[in-house]
Order: C-alpha cells, then sequence, then structure tokens
C-alpha cells in the first residue's frame, strides 16, 4: 500500500481507505448501502489492515450512528493500529440543535462520536456540511478547542464549495486556529465537478482530497453497459435519487473505454476507475466500501500497478466534459490558459 500525506499535513495516510458506510444498515439509504455487523466488519477490518489499508472513515449520520458502533466494536484492542476519520453536521434529529455546526453541537458531535467508537480522540474529523447560519468564526474557534483539548488530532470539510473552504482556512489564519487539512469531495470519472475550482484551491491550500464515492456512486463497478438493463441486485434501483446525477451518454461513453483498457490489462472495471483517481493531482486517499470480503479484496487490487500515459488519455477523453462558466475560457483559449494551468495539465 501506498501512503501520501493528508495535504500538507504531517499526517500519512493510505493511497486507499475504507468506508464504513455499509455498516449497520439503517433506514432506506444507509439499508441499501450493506448491513454489515460487527462480526462481519472485523473481518472486513481484518482483511483492508493486511493490505496496509488504516484508515477507516464513517459518519454520525450513517445508519443513525450504527455505523460508528459497529466499527468501534470491530477496531477494539488495535486503536493505534488504525486513523479514526467521521463526520457530522447533517440533522441528526428534528429539534434544532440536531443539526449544523454551531460550537455546542460540534462539542456534543465529538462526544456522542468518541463514545460510539469506543475511543477517546479521533484522528481526522470533518464537517459533513456547510454550516451558513453559524459564523465561520464560531466554528473554527470551536474546532480549535477541540484539537486543543486532545479530542480531534486534524480537521476536514465534506461537500464544500471553493468559497466556503477559502474563508474558512482565512479565519484560521486570521486567529491562529488550526487550518482544514482534508475535504472530503465528490469525484470520480463520471464526475470530475472536482477539478474545475476545488482541485486549484486543493493544491494552493494544502488540503489533501478523500474522495468518496469513486465509482460514480455505483455505477462503475462493471455491472452496467450499454444496451442493457440495470442489474437486478444494483443499489441504484433504490439509491439512485440520493446520488450524484450522470448522463447516460457520458456513463457508457466512459464505461466504452474501462472496457476497452480492462481487457488490455486483465484489470477489472472498478480497479481500472481506482486507479485512474490514484494519479490525479492533490487525492491523498480514496474511500472504498465492500459489503463483503470478495468486493474488499476486489477493490484493493486497484493499487500495486500503474496505467499507461495512453491509457490514461484516453480515459480522460471518455470522462471529460465541457467546464461551466468562468472556467470555460480556461480551458479552450491559449492565453488564459497560459496565465492559469491547470493542475491536471501541468501534473502530466
Amino acid at each position: 500500500m501506498e501512503y501520501r500525506r493528508l495535504g500538507t499535513s504531517g499526517l500519512m495516510v493510505p493511497a486507499l481507505s475504507f468506508g464504513a458506510g455499509t455498516f449497520g444498515g439503517r433506514g432506506e439509504l444507509f439499508g441499501a448501502w450493506g448491513d454489515t455487523d460487527a462480526q462481519e466488519a472485523r473481518r472486513l477490518v481484518d482483511v483492508s489492515l493486511d493490505a496496509g489499508v488504516t484508515m477507516f472513515d464513517t459518519a454520525d449520520v450513517y445508519s443513525g450512528g450504527a455505523s460508528e458502533e459497529v466499527l468501534g466494536a470491530a477496531i477494539k484492542g488495535r486503536r493505534d493500529q488504525v486513523i479514526v476519520s467521521t463526520k457530522a453536521g447533517l440533522p441528526m434529529g428534528e429539534r434544532p440543535m440536531d443539526a449544523g455546526t454551531s460550537r455546542s453541537r460540534l462539542i456534543k458531535a465529538v462526544e456522542d462520536a468518541l463514545r460510539r467508537l469506543g475511543t477517546d480522540y479521533l484522528d481526522l474529523f470533518q464537517l459533513h456540511a456547510f454550516d451558513a447560519g453559524t459564523p465561520v468564526e464560531e466554528v473554527m474557534s470551536a474546532l480549535d478547542d477541540l484539537v486543543r483539548a486532545g479530542k480531534i488530532r486534524y480537521t476536514g470539510v465534506s461537500n464544500f464549495s471553493g468559497w466556503q473552504l477559502m474563508k474558512s482556512q482565512a479565519v484560521a489564519d486570521r486567529y491562529g486556529y488550526q487550518r482544514y487539512s482534508a475535504h472530503q469531495v465528490y469525484y470520480s470519472l463520471v464526475g470530475r465537478d472536482y477539478e474545475w475550482e476545488l482541485m486549484p484551491l486543493a493544491r494552493d491550500q494544502g488540503v489533501g482530497a478523500v474522495v468518496w464515492s469513486p465509482l460514480g456512486w455505483g455505477r462503475l463497478t462493471g455491472g452496467i453497459r450499454r444496451g442493457q438493463p440495470l442489474p437486478a441486485q444494483s443499489r441504484l434501483h433504490r439509491t439512485a435519487d440520493y446520488g450524484p446525477p450522470v448522463e447516460d451518454e457520458l456513463l457508457f461513453r466512459v464505461v466504452d473505454a474501462l472496457d476497452e483498457i480492462a481487457e488490455e490489462t486483465g484489470r477489472t472495471v472498478p480497479q481500472i476507475a481506482l486507479n485512474w483517481l490514484l494519479s490525479r493531482p492533490t487525492v491523498s486517499s480514496v474511500i472504498i466500501g465492500a459489503r463483503n470480503e470478495d468486493q474488499l479484496r476486489q477493490n484493493l487490487g486497484a493499487v500495486g500497478w500503474s496505467l499507461t500515459a495512453d491509457q490514461i488519455a484516453r480515459l480522460d477523453t471518455a470522462s471529460h466534459k465541457p467546464a461551466p462558466y468562468p472556467y470555460f475560457p480556461y480551458e479552450r483559449q491559449e492565453g488564459f490558459a497560459r496565465l492559469n494551468p491547470s493542475p491536471v495539465r501541468s501534473a502530466g
């Protein structure tokens, strides 16, 4: 397993992390993801650790806290071998203080996560969403206090826009608070919006991308093909409306390219899709999920090899979408591009 710095922080994380969204299995959305219990979870943790996957990501909202509880049981007795990453901020109930990132909400969310996980510190704590109703100064001050208290080691965000992340970093700099080291983002071959603004910002600010849904919300698992019905076992039947939208033509164009490269390399479609992500600038870790050991072992096959430059270029072409304003001039016009080279182009 390759290990990378989380942005420009001192924390080293594995290139692949394990997403515990399948643990617990409560509710319409998370029940469709999986219902892994503590015994099964312990086996998946065993396999992950044997492969060098040491970071495990969860959130309080996953199955109403059950994911954190199951993960806590699965890592019991080996806390020093793992990096625990969790998130908070989305609604956990109907009361006013059951959501958001106010000082009181953050303190309670961290205490609840520590209890469910059976630990006294979190390696990485991320805000699951931007809270427009709470001053950024209050958020950053509360997080800094939790860091100084030893309950959090590193902080990050998830699903922030560029201005939200940049304002937060500026407030941290102004008052000497800990800066965000991670941004948990959606990024895949069928969802490359991250590259337009958030990737350049991440490079400039030293923020590492922790990628969620790298297989396009289950669309790049190898079971979806042009002209064929959606597989009966696909979770998309129940969860498509919860995830990022993908145009059919883009999806099938990408799958066609993945199929060609799979034939050339002997690798599976998801392994290729994951490997492509690992070559992208600012990506610190890609979160893989698995309902069972077979799925996990297949996803672990995404590391230890590299796509050729030609194969990467073909995937780039198949997955390309025109950039929206104000980004398309920088993509299309030489003068704009010369003044503002993109992280993707400069990395190539």
